[in-house]
């Protein structure tokens, strides 16, 4: 019941699971990461590009990414099921290229080599959604940490502590899973945000951002969609002329009744009027 209306959602997080037990039981997460200097320069894979970001290789991570997907699932419900899956393939794509050419052309090099190694996983994808999550959901309720126990209730001048809000602890779930591999998990997750908000702010292609997967690739029937809308309106019409029919006939009975009264000039304007309201 809680991935009512949100079926992308409930597929990311059981696919996710899937995929990361799958690696495990298999032993094949050496084929889920990507290093630079042995992967790309020396044994020439492009095709990790397309690998990293389908699972992770610990269960925390899994954990993290399931339990961040879950409390983000209001954004399907907000946008609809074909424009969130639209824009998570359009993330991927963007978000599968752009790290591992950032880090092959630009930080490696600056780090003489340090900084090697991209983990698998899709932390990028995550933080394109929370982008979204951040700009779209606002938060309903603050709370109060506070380090000071002289005061049981402090003036704002004398708060000392931290504030909250109930979106707060979403954020602390990214955070970690952005910490649990940097420095290449955080290269992930920037890179996911920056992906998300220029999305959001129409910063891409403007073909990126209007393209829309098909609908029969999420079971969305669009002909029987419009079918029962059209069936819909019909039968609101109908029922709308059947009042107004209803509306007239007793107006025609009422002039009928007063038929044999003598009315003035006046009156019989007002009763046009009348009936035809």
């Amino acid at each position: 019941m809680s991935f009512t209306n949100a079926p992308v959602s409930r597929g990311l997080v059981l696919g996710l699971a899937a995929t990361s037990i799958a690696a495990s039981l298999f032993d094949v997460k050496h084929y889920f990461y990507i290093l630079v200097e042995t992967h790309i320069l020396r044994y020439h894979q492009p095709w990790r590009i397309l690998t990293y970001q389908l699972c992770y290789t610990n269960s925390s991570e899994v954990l993290f990414a399931a339990m961040l997907l879950y409390n983000m699932r209001v954004i399907e419900r907000m946008w609809g099921s074909r424009k969130y899956a639209s824009f998570i393939l359009s993330s991927a794509c963007l978000t599968a290229v752009i790290p591992p050419i950032v880090l092959t052309v630009l930080l490696r090099p600056l780090t003489l080599g340090v900084f090697n190694y991209l983990p698998a996983g899709p932390t990028p994808i995550i933080f394109a959604i929370l982008a979204q999550y951040h700009a779209m959901i606002p938060r309903i309720y603050k709370y109060r940490l506070s380090l000071s126990a002289s005061q049981p209730q402090p003036t704002e001048e004398d708060f000392v502590g931290f504030t909250f809000s109930d979106k707060s602890y979403r954020y602390l779930l990214a955070l970690q899973l952005a910490l649990f591999q940097w420095p290449g998990s955080l290269l992930g997750a920037a890179v996911g945000w920056v992906v998300g908000y220029s999305w959001r702010n129409y910063m891409l292609p403007g073909t990126l951002i209007r393209w829309r997967i098909p609908g029969w690739l999420l079971g969305i029937r669009t002909q029987k969609r419009n079918e029962g809308f059209e069936g819909l309106r019909r039968r609101l019409e109908g029922e709308t002329s059947s009042s107004g029919e209803a509306v007239a006939t007793g107006a025609q009975a009422g002039n009928h009744a007063d038929f044999g009264r003598r009315r003035t000039m006046g009156q019989q304007i007002v009763d046009q009027v009348r009936g035809a309201f």
